[in-house]
């Protein structure tokens, strides 16, 4: 169930997004009601009087001041989770590398009690990717170590692709977001000044302040979302590689007990066993 629930999750996700999309649209593309609307309606702006209070602002109004990129920035945000949430599951040691098959299996091939057709079957009966490279070198039971080891390689490069999947995202969102920050602080910038100019606003430093603020908005947005999603990618590399090297360590010790050079040695050594006991 677990699998089936990573499988779809990106389409959850764009499903999601596209929802997001759909409600957030309308809400966004109104006027904004920060410093830039005040000064165009003329800059009828008052302070706020001490006993008033603090006025707060829920997620639809930050992403309306902040501007029409603040949709694809929070989109950012919200794929960033939803991917951590599934590669932290996925690159999880136990499901990658399960301890008790993987002690199991090496026991009983060391033991003699599998021959290649139960050991490959062994294999198809777990999906963790280990099982998958152990499956592959059982399928050629026998061979010389190099082709063993030339298998165990290739092996994991296919291993490797399914481990690697949606890493590359991460990087792609802390590349991005930054961008897409400044670029809405830039439109953000452009419309404040155009509403400035066309307004009496002379002397109104407090509409030219709040205006810049807003602007910045979406540069803070896009940092806050790039150096979490750049520690991710850091994280998920680093986690994949040291999964990888423990695949090929396992790999290579099961090459020692099935190779054509193993089981030859193998061989010699019980029939010297066997000789005093014959005589």
């Amino acid at each position: 169930m677990a699998q089936n629930l990573l499988k779809h999750l990106p389409r959850v996700a764009a499903m999601a997004l596209i929802t997001l999309a759909v409600v957030a649209t309308p809400r966004l593309l109104a006027e904004p009601t920060g410093a830039p609307a005040a000064a165009q309606a003329g800059g009828d702006e008052r302070l706020m009087a001490p006993g008033e209070g603090i006025s707060y602002k829920n997620l639809f109004d930050i992403l309306k001041t902040g501007g029409l990129m603040m949709a694809p920035l929070f989109a950012c945000s919200f794929i960033t989770l939803v991917f951590v949430f599934e590669r932290a599951i996925s690159l999880r040691r136990g499901r990658v590398i399960p301890r008790p098959f993987v002690k199991r299996f090496l026991h009983q091939v060391s033991e003699g009690k599998l021959d290649r057709d139960s050991a490959v079957a062994l294999c198809q009966e777990s999906s963790s990717p280990i099982a998958e490279v152990f499956g592959a070198v059982s399928k050629k039971w026998g061979r010389p170590s190099v082709e063993l080891e030339q298998t165990v390689i290739d092996a994991g490069e296919r291993v490797s692709v399914g481990l690697r999947r949606y890493i590359r995202l991460f990087n792609t969102v802390a590349t991005m977001s930054p961008l897409m920050g400044l670029t809405g602080t830039v439109f953000g910038m452009i419309r404040l000044f155009n509403a400035i100019a066309t307004a009496d606003a002379m002397g109104r430093t407090e509409l030219l302040a709040g205006g810049i603020s807003e602007a910045l908005l979406t540069t803070a947005a896009g940092l806050l979302i790039a150096m979490p999603a750049l520690c991710f990618y850091m994280f998920f590399v680093g986690r994949v590689e040291r999964l990888l090297a423990e695949v090929d360590s396992l790999g290579q010790e099961l090459v020692g007990l099935i190779s054509a050079e193993a089981l030859h040695d193998d061989r010699l050594a019980k029939s010297r066993k066997s000789r005093p006991a014959a005589a």
